[in-house]
């Protein structure tokens, strides 16, 4: 069974800088799209960046594009997001999640129905930012 295990969330004033880490525990890491969604309090989860799994091809939300990078090691079956210039809007539970399945184009998670791509989630790790 595959698990997801996010670690790196914290508190960091604004302009700062965190960085979260994903782990796969499982088979075909490789396979998979990977990503990152978020949920605010009080609002619904949203989509923040995803990653081919042969890590050539990345798409981000406006609301963190130039400011987060996402990235892989398949070798270490992790995924990693560097979020720099942090605002108090980035507040939120960060979630790691898998593909659907390995036919899912990374696009798909990128979509405004992105959540319903996703086959696998993480426990999820709180970032707060202050202002």
């Amino acid at each position: 069974q595959v698990q997801l295990v996010e670690s790196g969330g914290g508190l960091v004033q604004a302009g700062g800088s965190r960085n979260l880490s994903c782990t796969y525990s499982g088979r075909s890491f490789g396979l998979y799209a990977m990503g990152w969604f978020r949920q605010a309090p009080g609002k619904e989860r949203e989509f923040v960046s995803a990653v081919s799994g042969s890590r050539t091809v990345t798409y981000y939300a406006d609301s963190v594009k130039g400011r987060f990078t996402i990235s892989r090691d398949n070798s270490k079956n992790t995924i990693y997001l560097e979020m720099n210039s942090l605002r108090p809007e980035d507040t939120a539970v960060y979630f790691c999640a898998r593909a659907m399945s390995p036919a899912t184009f990374t696009q798909a998670m990128s979509s405004t129905s992105g959540v319903n791509n996703v086959g696998v989630w993480g426990q999820g790790t709180l970032v707060t930012v202050s202002s």
